[in-house]
């Protein structure tokens, strides 16, 4: 496939962008403070002020940054960004914001849509869609024998039965989920023997899939939840950053 090729100004632009996002999430500029001057930032990245105020209006968009004649521009509290954009997800679990409450609140989403959409799959998946679960749970085995990239198959997974759900808000969702879903992978892989150990609780959630049995499949899921938030509070460490998580982000927007 022919990679897609972005004009000079967007690449500019999402360079600056990516760093401010981070230095946002990182705690370099904290709520209430206001950002450098054009000026300051454009002597910072090398770029023209085009640019810089680019950048910054996709922060605004975010909900990260507000910009004001009188004051300049200024970062917003985390409660007003939008917390369901990927980016913002990635540049969060890149920094050492990734916290125990994120951690919990990310685990409780996880309770409140999945089950209820496996549920669903079991019910809606289609003849292809229920292969294309089976196909990422098999690559998931794969991964576990040290050929493939886990995290990839485990969101293939996750992706394919919020797709499967048949639901069109989930599905909207769908994006914003397998970036929270990734930023937990991340650590969770990190567990020595941790992937082996999951697989045989995915493969009851996709066999139930495929016989159709909605109360099998969601029973399926709560335990895999409840293994992952397990797994999630032993690995997670104070002020820990998880590598890979913006950066996967940032290749799959490029794709």
């Amino acid at each position: 496939m022919t990679a897609k090729r972005a004009t000079p100004r967007a690449t500019f632009q999402e360079q600056v962008l990516e760093q401010l996002g981070r230095d946002i999430c990182a705690g370099r500029y904290r709520p209430g403070a206001v950002l450098p001057s054009e000026p300051e930032l454009c002597e910072r990245f090398g770029f023209s002020r085009i640019v810089i105020r680019e950048a910054i209006k996709s922060l605004a968009a975010k909900g990260m940054l507000e910009v004001s004649r009188r004051v300049g521009t200024l970062v917003l509290d985390p409660m007003r960004w939008n917390l369901f954009d990927p980016q913002v997800i990635g540049w969060r679990a890149a920094s050492a914001d990734f916290d125990a409450t994120m951690a919990r609140d990310l685990m409780e989403l996880r309770r409140i849509v999945e089950p209820a959409a496996v549920r669903l799959a079991a019910a809606r998946a289609s003849a292809e869609e229920r292969r294309t679960l089976r196909a990422a749970y098999m690559a998931m085995a794969r991964a576990v024998a040290g050929k493939g990239d886990y995290v990839e198959a485990d969101l293939d997974f996750h992706t394919t039965i919020l797709s499967a759900c048949g639901n069109q808000y989930v599905r909207q969702m769908t994006e914003a989920m397998a970036a929270m879903l990734e930023a937990s992978f991340q650590i969770v892989t990190r567990k020595p023997g941790g992937t082996a150990m999951s697989l045989p609780l995915h493969e009851a959630v996709c066999e139930a899939i495929e016989r159709g049995d909605g109360d099998a499949a969601e029973r399926a899921a709560v335990e895999l939840i409840e293994s992952a938030e397990q797994d999630l509070k032993e690995q997670l460490q104070p002020g820990q950053a998880i590598p890979g998580v913006a950066a996967r982000a940032a290749r799959a927007r490029a794709a």
